[in-house]
């Protein structure tokens, strides 16, 4: 009688704990039944738009500057009314992430202030107010701001923050954590210089606030969570990883961002042995891995993770590692190995035997490899399994270039990637293609925020609220005005 009271005593302790709930927790996020189903309409997208763009080259009619060859670019910037219909960039994912909705045919939140002095009654115009509503939500930015965050910011379910059009950036503690939810959108935001944060209370929705631990200061962390689409973003500088996902999470797109100055990028699955994580489902697309990175690009730990016209530039130790026989689809991207002859290999098998991992199904097809890079591929009945029209084959490194030469956040504060009129400067001008994101990133210390946003510009508020009337209600808009 006393082992079985002990068993019922563990069986409590660990129901209490991130890990016992995820344990306990027999609802998790179900996979797509046919990955490869995705990965083939992936494809055909990509090949799409490129063969649009390669026809307007012989085409004197239609110069269109929209058609890129990236399919989320040509989605929504190629509606000339793409700022009065913002919510159209949530049918412009693709990938296993594709059916995030984040805040669609929801009401408009414009963030009129930028403070985060109480994580637990956080004031109605700032950003936590709106992200632990209960009702979809379409988080606009009037003004460039840069949001401090005092903890971890935690999400309820179906949000997008769309930064377009500001230079928006999140630093401090956290930042961003997805836990137990689903389908949001996170476009076109600076997230960096995330700290540890915790021991201390955290609200998560306007009934429920609680006690968080420690956190491990991810910029972005997704925990248990489905239907998740990261785009356009720029990450750098974090304590712990710049984008994880673990606990059982799927349907994951992250694509067009820009990631930086970090040593442990991404990772994909809580540990070998949990095996919820079998079901994870990954599409990594169209990104630019730039300098100063030194690993995980992605660490994968089971599941299915397609990477996809990516652009990896000279990681110091490797780019794509993984342990607990993930399935690993590489196709089209371009590697390039850094000048150290001992890390030209792009892959890693993490801890693991040589004749353990023989088997795993890792696959590179299409890909390009500059300065001696070279991929290891495994698995048996490959041919027959990842057939050739499956894959993306750039004809040459160019089409690598086109399609990602928009990556990491647009417009000011982006890589010079200037939308000209659809962006905002700080006087409400138009955007000037400088990167003031990188002048930003080597003055914030961790510390205090190196300025101070303007608190309101006039045209671009008045423009978004004429077009939030027009479309909807709009939540926020009084403590602007």
């Amino acid at each position: 009688m006393l082992q079985i009271s002990y068993i019922v005593l563990i069986l409590l302790v660990t129901s209490f704990s991130p890990l016992g709930l995820a344990m306990l927790n027999l609802t998790f996020p179900t996979p797509h039944p046919n990955p490869e189903e995705v990965v083939q309409d992936v494809q055909r997208r990509v090949n799409a738009s490129i063969s649009r763009r390669q026809m307007l080259q012989f085409s004197q009619e239609d110069q269109s500057p929209c058609q890129t060859g990236n399919p989320i670019d040509d989605c929504w910037k190629c509606d000339p009314d793409w700022a009065n219909n913002r919510q159209g960039l949530a049918d412009c994912a693709i990938g296993f992430g594709q059916y995030a909705m984040g805040g669609k045919n929801g009401e408009y939140y414009i963030v009129t202030d930028s403070s985060d002095d109480d994580a637990v009654n956080p004031k109605p115009g700032t950003l936590r107010y709106a992200v632990i509503q209960p009702e979809p939500l379409w988080i606009v930015f009037p003004t460039n701001m840069l949001i401090h965050l005092s903890q971890e910011l935690i999400f309820n379910s179906y949000k997008t923050l769309d930064g377009r059009g500001a230079n928006v950036h999140i630093v401090g503690g956290g930042c961003i954590t997805l836990q137990y939810i689903s389908n949001i959108i996170i476009h076109n935001i600076h997230i960096h210089h995330c700290v540890q944060s915790g021991n201390t209370n955290v609200r998560s929705s306007p009934t429920h606030y609680g006690f968080r631990t420690k956190s491990d200061g991810d910029g972005i962390s997704i925990f248990g969570s489905k239907d998740i689409w990261i785009d356009h973003c720029s990450l750098s500088h974090c304590k712990d990883g710049l984008i994880d996902a673990v606990m059982g999470s799927t349907g994951i797109t992250i694509s067009n961002n820009y990631f930086s100055h970090h040593n442990e990028v991404m990772l994909l699955g809580h540990s070998d042995d949990y095996l919820p994580d079998s079901g994870m489902q990954v599409t990594i697309a169209f990104n630019h891995f730039g300098e100063k990175l030194v690993q995980r690009m992605p660490r994968c730990r089971r599941g299915y993770i397609h990477v996809v016209n990516n652009d990896f530039t000279k990681w110091e130790m490797y780019a794509i590692g993984g342990s607990g026989n993930p399935t690993i689809n590489s196709q089209g991207n371009r590697y390039t190995a850094p000048s150290d002859p001992n890390a030209k290999e792009v892959t890693k098998r993490v801890d693991t035997a040589d004749g353990d991992w023989k088997g795993w199904n890792w696959r590179s097809e299409g890909d390009i490899m500059v300065n001696g890079a070279f991929f290891v591929a495994s698995g048996e009945e490959l041919e027959v399994k990842y057939e050739k029209a499956y894959s993306v084959e750039p004809k040459s490194a160019v089409l690598i270039d086109l399609i990602t030469f928009h990556a990491g956040v647009l417009g000011v504060g982006g890589r010079e990637n200037t939308l000209g009129m659809w962006s905002t400067g700080a006087n409400g001008g138009e955007a000037s293609g400088e990167d003031s994101g990188d002048e930003f990133l080597d003055d914030y210390n961790g510390n205090s925020p190196p300025l101070s946003p303007p608190s309101i510009y006039v045209l671009f508020p008045l423009y978004i609220a004429i077009s939030c009337l027009v479309t909807g209600h709009i939540i926020g808009l009084t403590s602007m005005l």
